[in-house]
């Protein structure tokens, strides 16, 4: 069954995802994350290209003839996705292929009405019975 941890607190939720895409990569897993528009989808990708400042992290579209082979994969929509090891969702409602991933991360800010619609996909996984965890970044600030 899906492994869901909730990173709530974000400051910069893309920011955040570059960070456990990169901490991922370090462990051997492939990373697909969601976007839920052109504009964070775009930011996303040059964010990619430029992260950590030293380097960058490999990516591409999910749609992409060469996503197979790339560890992270950007996606707006359901896919066929190439790997299931890790998702991480910028999206305002829990994604409808979630159940695909060995592991998903939803990413909360400190917005009060993402923080909201964040506790209503806590409560969508909570009573269908996944396996939780929550990591509250304003706590290391």
């Amino acid at each position: 069954m899906t492994k869901v941890d909730f990173y709530t607190g974000c400051d910069d939720k893309l920011r955040t995802a570059c960070q456990l895409s990169q901490k991922a990569l370090q462990n051997g897993m492939r990373v697909v994350i969601g976007t839920p528009d052109d504009t964070s989808y775009k930011a996303l990708d040059q964010m990619l290209w430029h992260y950590p400042p030293t380097a960058f992290i490999p990516h591409c579209a999910s749609a992409a003839d060469e996503a197979s082979d790339t560890p992270v994969l950007l996606a707006q929509t359901e896919g066929k996705f190439p790997h299931h090891e890790l998702y991480i969702s910028l999206h305002a409602e829990t994604p409808g292929y979630f159940s695909r991933f060995e592991r998903v991360i939803e990413l909360v800010s400190r917005d009060e009405q993402d923080s909201l619609r964040g506790r209503e996909r806590y409560k969508f996984y909570r009573d269908r019975g996944y396996e939780l965890r929550h990591f509250d970044l304003s706590a290391k600030a």
